[in-house]
């Protein structure tokens, strides 16, 4: 059963707004999508990737694209802001909250062409663009010996040096908590974290604040995901590596975290939007989410072989992979991230 009121009290932040193709304000042009602009709201992570294939979705069709970049809580609170006043012809979020759109009706039908090759999650409102994972970071350097398991990260040595972000705001976050559920049960998953608790700076709505404090050795270790943590260590040469921690029988697990993108409902240029969603899922665009970003592509028919698509692979070799039901999630996120707070905070 899905819950249609807002997430209580975690959707609310600042929007980070970038632009990207064009100056503008947000607005999204109306009529047919020749020569006008698309607006996308989208979580934070993808900005190489979009910046390459906007630029090459322009060249082709005259339609420029205008980015908006925020948690991916924050992308779903604006829609349900702006539900009465549409401003996102697309939308790009990571799981639940691309679910919790859908829920609430912000979303629109649109069957994009190649959906029918992903396995990730899609509906009849949203389809996975980028295959991702949950990842930690950690400054090996400042934190001397690596932590290897989640009990490591409890050691006091880490009290002022550990950060994650929130779950309910972040996608990386919510996964945080629902890796910790599938592991250790959630009576178990709210024991540990309140525990971690100890160590945790405080709440952050994104993660991808916390890489370059990782890499300054401000604090050691952080979560993440493979995808924009790869892309981080090639570009700013951050110092940092990736961590995915093992259970006391040694066992390393993730979870699969892609980015899922939609259709606003009342979409303003809902022509343009369809153009550039069908675009993305294409092979051309597809086949270039490792080599731009360090992604995986959605499609199951396109098959990469550069040395970034290598990288990816390789971070979570060995790494068990869990596939939430992320509808099942959706139904308990309020009531699991209501306890989570009481824990953290009790």
């Amino acid at each position: 059963m899905f819950r249609s009121r807002a997430l209580t009290g975690l959707l609310a932040g600042a929007l980070l707004t970038s632009l990207v193709a064009c100056g503008g304000t947000g607005a999204a042009s109306t009529g047919d999508s020749g020569g006008k602009t698309v607006t996308v709201y989208s979580a934070d992570g993808l900005a190489d990737w979009y910046k390459t294939r906007f630029e090459a979705f322009t060249k082709q069709t005259g339609t420029k694209v205008q980015l908006v970049e925020a948690g991916s809580g924050e992308v779903v609170s604006r829609l349900q802001k702006e539900k009465s006043n549409p401003q996102a012809d697309v939308v790009i979020t990571l799981p639940p909250f691309i679910q919790k759109a859908s829920a609430d009706k912000l979303l629109q039908d649109y069957q994009v062409p190649g959906s029918d090759q992903v396995k990730g999650p899609k509906a009849a409102d949203y389809v996975t663009v980028i295959d991702n994972y949950l990842a930690f970071i950690v400054n090996s350097a400042r934190a001397g010996q690596t932590p290897k398991t989640f009990d490591d990260l409890l050691d006091p040595r880490f009290k002022g040096k550990l950060q994650y972000s929130t779950p309910g705001q972040a996608g990386d976050g919510t996964a945080v908590l629902l890796l910790l559920q599938h592991l250790l049960g959630k009576q178990g998953a709210l024991d540990y974290l309140k525990k971690l608790e100890a160590n945790n700076v405080g709440p952050s709505a994104s993660t991808g604040k916390l890489q370059p404090k990782v890499s300054k050795g401000e604090i050691w270790v952080a979560n993440g995901d493979v995808q924009m943590n790869l892309t981080s260590i090639s570009a700013a040469k951050s110092a940092f590596t990736l961590l995915f921690p093992a259970t006391a029988d040694g066992k390393r697990s993730t979870v699969a975290l892609p980015y899922v993108m939609g259709l606003g409902a009342g979409a303003p240029n809902k022509d343009g939007g369809e153009k550039l969603m069908t675009y993305l899922l294409s092979p051309e665009a597809q086949q270039t989410a490792a080599s731009d970003a360090f992604g995986l592509p959605a499609r199951s028919d396109v098959k990469p072989t550069d040395a970034n698509f290598q990288a990816a692979q390789k971070a979570t070799a060995g790494v068990e992979i869990w596939q939430p039901d992320w509808n099942a999630v959706l139904a308990d996120l309020d009531a699991d991230v209501a306890a989570y707070n009481k824990a953290v905070q009790g």
